[in-house]
Protein backbone atom coordinates (compact mmCIF):
# COMPACT_ATOMS: atom_id res chain seq x y z
CA UNK A 1 0.00 0.00 0.00
CA UNK A 2 1.06 3.46 0.00
CA UNK A 3 3.66 5.38 2.20
CA UNK A 4 2.81 8.65 4.25
CA UNK A 5 1.76 11.54 2.34
CA UNK A 6 1.09 9.40 -0.85
CA UNK A 7 -2.00 8.48 -2.54
CA UNK A 8 -3.65 4.89 -1.17
CA UNK A 9 -3.59 2.74 -4.09
CA UNK A 10 -6.98 1.17 -3.07
CA UNK A 11 -10.56 0.68 -4.86
CA UNK A 12 -13.77 0.13 -2.54
CA UNK A 13 -16.98 -0.13 -3.36
CA UNK A 14 -20.08 0.64 -1.13
CA UNK A 15 -22.82 -1.11 -1.89
CA UNK A 16 -26.12 0.90 -0.81
CA UNK A 17 -30.00 -0.56 -1.53
CA UNK A 18 -32.70 -1.10 0.58
CA UNK A 19 -33.51 -4.60 2.43
CA UNK A 20 -36.72 -4.39 4.06
CA UNK A 21 -37.20 -6.29 7.37
CA UNK A 22 -36.74 -10.07 7.73
CA UNK A 23 -37.30 -10.53 3.86
CA UNK A 24 -33.34 -12.09 3.68
CA UNK A 25 -34.03 -14.28 0.29
CA UNK A 26 -35.13 -10.89 -1.43
CA UNK A 27 -32.86 -8.68 -0.24
CA UNK A 28 -30.03 -10.93 -1.26
CA UNK A 29 -31.26 -11.00 -4.39
CA UNK A 30 -31.55 -7.40 -4.27
CA UNK A 31 -28.03 -7.27 -3.65
CA UNK A 32 -26.72 -9.27 -6.01
CA UNK A 33 -28.77 -7.62 -9.31
CA UNK A 34 -27.09 -4.75 -8.40
CA UNK A 35 -24.15 -6.07 -8.01
CA UNK A 36 -24.46 -7.50 -11.66
CA UNK A 37 -25.63 -4.22 -13.12
CA UNK A 38 -22.29 -2.74 -12.00
CA UNK A 39 -19.02 -3.07 -13.99
CA UNK A 40 -16.89 -3.72 -10.98
CA UNK A 41 -13.22 -3.50 -11.50
CA UNK A 42 -10.71 -6.78 -11.68
CA UNK A 43 -8.78 -5.29 -9.26
CA UNK A 44 -11.83 -3.82 -6.64
CA UNK A 45 -10.01 -4.52 -2.97
CA UNK A 46 -13.15 -4.05 -0.61
CA UNK A 47 -16.65 -4.16 -1.17
CA UNK A 48 -18.82 -3.00 2.13
CA UNK A 49 -22.20 -3.61 2.80
CA UNK A 50 -24.48 -1.56 4.93
CA UNK A 51 -25.72 -2.63 8.64
CA UNK A 52 -27.82 -5.61 9.31
CA UNK A 53 -27.82 -5.70 5.29
CA UNK A 54 -29.52 -8.51 4.80
CA UNK A 55 -32.18 -9.21 7.82
CA UNK A 56 -33.07 -5.89 7.32
CA UNK A 57 -32.51 -2.82 10.62
CA UNK A 58 -35.94 -1.92 12.24
CA UNK A 59 -36.74 -4.70 14.93
CA UNK A 60 -38.79 -3.75 18.09
CA UNK A 61 -37.79 -6.45 19.91
CA UNK A 62 -35.77 -9.77 20.71
CA UNK A 63 -38.49 -11.85 19.53
CA UNK A 64 -39.05 -10.10 16.11
CA UNK A 65 -35.34 -10.31 15.53
CA UNK A 66 -34.81 -14.08 16.48
CA UNK A 67 -35.89 -15.61 13.76
CA UNK A 68 -33.33 -13.62 11.59
CA UNK A 69 -30.36 -14.01 14.02
CA UNK A 70 -27.12 -15.89 12.45
CA UNK A 71 -24.20 -17.54 14.50
CA UNK A 72 -20.99 -16.34 14.57
CA UNK A 73 -19.38 -15.41 11.32
CA UNK A 74 -21.43 -19.19 9.79
CA UNK A 75 -24.73 -17.66 9.42
CA UNK A 76 -26.21 -16.50 5.62
CA UNK A 77 -24.61 -13.76 5.66
CA UNK A 78 -21.00 -14.53 5.96
CA UNK A 79 -21.69 -17.25 3.37
CA UNK A 80 -22.74 -14.76 0.83
CA UNK A 81 -19.78 -12.64 1.59
CA UNK A 82 -17.40 -15.37 1.29
CA UNK A 83 -18.85 -16.73 -2.35
CA UNK A 84 -18.99 -12.53 -3.37
CA UNK A 85 -14.90 -11.57 -1.81
CA UNK A 86 -13.91 -15.13 -3.62
CA UNK A 87 -16.11 -14.53 -6.91
CA UNK A 88 -14.71 -10.67 -6.75
CA UNK A 89 -11.47 -11.28 -5.62
CA UNK A 90 -11.65 -8.68 -2.85
CA UNK A 91 -12.47 -8.22 0.37
CA UNK A 92 -15.98 -8.18 1.82
CA UNK A 93 -17.62 -6.48 4.61
CA UNK A 94 -20.72 -7.07 5.39
CA UNK A 95 -23.26 -5.99 8.38
CA UNK A 96 -25.55 -8.84 10.50
CA UNK A 97 -27.29 -9.52 13.53
CA UNK A 98 -24.88 -12.06 15.32
CA UNK A 99 -26.29 -14.65 18.11
CA UNK A 100 -23.46 -16.61 20.06
CA UNK A 101 -23.73 -20.10 21.96
CA UNK A 102 -24.03 -19.59 25.45
CA UNK A 103 -21.45 -21.06 27.49
CA UNK A 104 -20.83 -22.24 31.04
CA UNK A 105 -19.56 -18.70 32.24
CA UNK A 106 -21.89 -16.60 29.73
CA UNK A 107 -25.44 -16.65 28.60
CA UNK A 108 -26.39 -16.80 24.86
CA UNK A 109 -25.75 -13.15 23.51
CA UNK A 110 -26.89 -11.05 20.59
CA UNK A 111 -24.69 -8.07 18.79
CA UNK A 112 -25.11 -5.99 15.96
CA UNK A 113 -21.92 -6.85 14.11
CA UNK A 114 -19.95 -6.89 10.91
CA UNK A 115 -17.49 -9.66 9.18
CA UNK A 116 -14.39 -9.22 6.97
CA UNK A 117 -13.14 -11.94 4.92
CA UNK A 118 -10.23 -12.17 2.71
CA UNK A 119 -10.57 -12.18 -1.42
CA UNK A 120 -10.23 -16.47 -0.66
CA UNK A 121 -12.95 -16.58 1.66
CA UNK A 122 -10.75 -16.72 5.14
CA UNK A 123 -12.83 -14.52 8.20
CA UNK A 124 -10.69 -12.09 9.25
CA UNK A 125 -12.68 -10.30 11.34
CA UNK A 126 -16.04 -10.20 13.46
CA UNK A 127 -16.43 -6.69 14.70
CA UNK A 128 -19.77 -6.04 17.29
CA UNK A 129 -20.98 -2.97 17.48
CA UNK A 130 -19.99 -0.65 20.60
CA UNK A 131 -21.83 1.93 20.84
CA UNK A 132 -25.89 0.79 20.28
CA UNK A 133 -28.62 2.93 18.97
CA UNK A 134 -31.87 2.83 20.53
CA UNK A 135 -33.69 0.26 18.15
CA UNK A 136 -30.16 -2.07 19.24
CA UNK A 137 -31.14 -1.48 22.54
CA UNK A 138 -34.11 -3.72 22.20
CA UNK A 139 -32.49 -6.60 20.92
CA UNK A 140 -28.33 -6.30 21.20
CA UNK A 141 -25.62 -6.43 23.68
CA UNK A 142 -22.54 -3.78 23.57
CA UNK A 143 -20.09 -5.17 22.08
CA UNK A 144 -16.69 -5.03 23.25
CA UNK A 145 -13.87 -4.36 21.69
CA UNK A 146 -10.22 -5.65 21.28
CA UNK A 147 -7.66 -2.69 22.09
CA UNK A 148 -7.37 -1.54 25.13
CA UNK A 149 -8.35 2.09 24.91
CA UNK A 150 -9.34 4.85 27.37
CA UNK A 151 -11.66 6.90 26.88
CA UNK A 152 -12.33 10.75 27.75
CA UNK A 153 -16.02 9.46 29.28
CA UNK A 154 -15.68 7.17 31.33
CA UNK A 155 -19.60 5.47 31.12
CA UNK A 156 -18.60 4.41 27.73
CA UNK A 157 -17.30 0.80 27.45
CA UNK A 158 -13.82 0.14 27.71
CA UNK A 159 -12.49 -1.26 24.72
CA UNK A 160 -14.58 0.05 22.15
CA UNK A 161 -14.52 -0.29 18.23
CA UNK A 162 -12.02 -2.13 16.09
CA UNK A 163 -8.57 -0.94 15.21
CA UNK A 164 -5.77 -3.19 13.98
CA UNK A 165 -4.60 -5.04 10.91
CA UNK A 166 -7.13 -6.18 8.89
CA UNK A 167 -5.10 -8.64 5.99
CA UNK A 168 -4.23 -7.10 2.98
CA UNK A 169 -6.49 -3.85 3.47
CA UNK A 170 -3.61 -2.65 6.33
CA UNK A 171 -4.48 -0.91 9.39
CA UNK A 172 -7.84 -0.20 9.66
CA UNK A 173 -10.36 1.04 12.44
CA UNK A 174 -14.01 -0.18 11.93
CA UNK A 175 -17.77 1.11 13.30
CA UNK A 176 -20.81 0.29 12.88
CA UNK A 177 -23.45 3.50 12.28
CA UNK A 178 -24.24 4.64 15.89
CA UNK A 179 -20.33 4.22 16.68
CA UNK A 180 -19.13 7.54 15.51
CA UNK A 181 -22.11 9.51 17.60
CA UNK A 182 -20.99 10.12 21.15
CA UNK A 183 -21.84 7.38 23.45
CA UNK A 184 -25.89 7.02 24.11
CA UNK A 185 -26.22 10.82 23.07
CA UNK A 186 -25.08 11.19 26.67
CA UNK A 187 -21.28 12.05 26.17
CA UNK A 188 -20.14 15.50 25.28
CA UNK A 189 -19.80 16.05 21.28
CA UNK A 190 -15.96 16.65 21.59
CA UNK A 191 -15.79 13.57 23.11
CA UNK A 192 -15.26 12.76 19.54
CA UNK A 193 -14.43 8.47 20.44
CA UNK A 194 -14.02 7.25 16.94
CA UNK A 195 -12.04 9.55 15.73
CA UNK A 196 -9.83 9.87 18.62
CA UNK A 197 -9.68 6.20 18.67
CA UNK A 198 -8.92 6.11 14.83
CA UNK A 199 -6.38 8.85 15.65
CA UNK A 200 -4.93 7.66 18.23
CA UNK A 201 -4.01 4.29 16.16
CA UNK A 202 -3.00 6.33 13.27
CA UNK A 203 -5.33 4.91 11.07
CA UNK A 204 -5.19 5.16 7.89
CA UNK A 205 -8.36 4.01 6.60
CA UNK A 206 -11.76 4.05 8.51
CA UNK A 207 -14.87 1.97 7.61
CA UNK A 208 -18.13 1.77 8.49
CA UNK A 209 -21.38 0.07 7.86
CA UNK A 210 -24.50 2.32 8.51
CA UNK A 211 -27.84 1.76 8.71
CA UNK A 212 -28.39 5.70 9.33
CA UNK A 213 -31.75 7.41 9.17
CA UNK A 214 -32.62 10.71 8.13
CA UNK A 215 -34.83 13.57 8.81
CA UNK A 216 -36.70 14.12 5.68
CA UNK A 217 -40.29 12.81 4.72
CA UNK A 218 -40.83 10.28 2.40
CA UNK A 219 -42.03 12.56 -0.06
CA UNK A 220 -38.68 14.74 0.54
CA UNK A 221 -36.36 11.07 0.49
CA UNK A 222 -38.09 10.25 -3.23
CA UNK A 223 -37.86 14.05 -4.72
CA UNK A 224 -33.94 14.07 -6.39
CA UNK A 225 -33.12 10.27 -5.69
CA UNK A 226 -29.97 10.70 -6.93
CA UNK A 227 -28.96 13.69 -4.91
CA UNK A 228 -27.38 13.18 -1.49
CA UNK A 229 -28.88 14.46 1.85
CA UNK A 230 -26.42 17.26 2.61
CA UNK A 231 -27.24 17.64 6.10
CA UNK A 232 -26.38 13.76 6.77
CA UNK A 233 -23.03 13.99 5.10
CA UNK A 234 -22.35 17.42 6.52
CA UNK A 235 -22.71 15.98 10.10
CA UNK A 236 -20.51 12.58 9.44
CA UNK A 237 -17.85 14.95 8.03
CA UNK A 238 -18.64 16.55 11.57
CA UNK A 239 -17.94 13.86 13.49
CA UNK A 240 -13.96 13.27 12.64
CA UNK A 241 -13.36 16.51 13.30
CA UNK A 242 -10.23 15.46 15.18
CA UNK A 243 -8.74 13.79 12.43
CA UNK A 244 -9.42 17.39 10.44
CA UNK A 245 -7.82 19.29 13.03
CA UNK A 246 -4.57 17.30 13.28
CA UNK A 247 -3.85 18.18 10.10
CA UNK A 248 -1.88 15.44 9.26
CA UNK A 249 0.13 15.30 5.70
CA UNK A 250 -0.87 11.06 5.80
CA UNK A 251 -4.07 10.92 4.09
CA UNK A 252 -7.04 9.23 5.95
CA UNK A 253 -9.88 8.18 4.39
CA UNK A 254 -13.17 7.54 5.53
CA UNK A 255 -16.08 5.05 3.90
CA UNK A 256 -19.48 5.66 5.17
CA UNK A 257 -21.49 2.94 3.33
CA UNK A 258 -25.09 3.02 4.27
CA UNK A 259 -28.42 1.61 3.32
CA UNK A 260 -31.47 3.41 1.96
CA UNK A 261 -35.15 2.92 1.72
CA UNK A 262 -38.19 2.98 4.39
CA UNK A 263 -38.89 0.91 6.65
CA UNK A 264 -42.07 0.95 9.13
CA UNK A 265 -42.57 4.38 8.43
CA UNK A 266 -38.57 5.29 8.73
CA UNK A 267 -36.22 6.70 6.14
CA UNK A 268 -33.11 5.80 5.62
CA UNK A 269 -30.47 8.26 4.33
CA UNK A 270 -28.70 6.83 1.76
CA UNK A 271 -25.83 9.24 0.94
CA UNK A 272 -23.24 6.70 1.08
CA UNK A 273 -19.63 8.29 0.87
CA UNK A 274 -16.20 8.01 0.83
CA UNK A 275 -13.80 10.78 2.13
CA UNK A 276 -10.21 11.71 2.41
CA UNK A 277 -8.51 13.87 5.33
CA UNK A 278 -5.37 15.29 4.85
CA UNK A 279 -3.14 18.54 6.13
CA UNK A 280 -6.89 19.90 7.54
CA UNK A 281 -8.81 19.55 4.14
CA UNK A 282 -11.51 17.31 3.44
CA UNK A 283 -12.38 16.08 0.39
CA UNK A 284 -15.50 13.99 -1.11
CA UNK A 285 -14.62 10.91 -3.74
CA UNK A 286 -18.21 10.60 -4.35
CA UNK A 287 -21.94 9.90 -3.13
CA UNK A 288 -24.63 8.07 -3.57
CA UNK A 289 -28.26 9.69 -3.68
CA UNK A 290 -30.61 9.93 -0.83
CA UNK A 291 -32.79 7.19 -2.21
CA UNK A 292 -30.41 5.68 -4.83
CA UNK A 293 -29.87 1.82 -5.29
CA UNK A 294 -26.02 1.41 -6.50
CA UNK A 295 -22.71 0.12 -5.76
CA UNK A 296 -20.39 2.77 -5.75
CA UNK A 297 -17.01 2.03 -6.27
CA UNK A 298 -14.37 4.23 -5.59
CA UNK A 299 -10.56 4.29 -6.52
CA UNK A 300 -8.77 6.48 -3.44
CA UNK A 301 -5.54 6.93 -5.94
CA UNK A 302 -7.99 8.92 -8.34
CA UNK A 303 -8.18 12.61 -7.16
CA UNK A 304 -11.52 13.26 -4.88
CA UNK A 305 -13.91 15.11 -6.55
CA UNK A 306 -14.61 18.17 -4.51
CA UNK A 307 -13.69 19.74 -1.38
CA UNK A 308 -15.76 19.80 1.23
CA UNK A 309 -14.11 22.63 3.72
CA UNK A 310 -11.13 23.27 5.59
CA UNK A 311 -10.31 22.57 8.87
CA UNK A 312 -10.88 25.41 11.48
Amino acid sequence: MAVDGEERKMKIACLQFAPEVGKVQENIQRADTILRNTRIPADLDWLVLPELAFSGYNFHSLEEIKPYLEPTTAGISTQWAIQAAQHYTCHVTIGYPEITPSTPTRPTTQYNSTVTVSPTGQILHNYRKSFLYYTDETWASEGPGDNAHILANASSPDQPFHSGTLGALGDVTLGICMDINPYRFTAPWESYEFARTALTHASPILCISMAWLCHLTPEELMREPTQPDIATVAYWVERFQPIVDAKSERPVYVVLANRCGMEKGVCYAGSSTVIKIQAGVVSLFGTCGKSEEKCLVMDLAERPKFQVRSGR
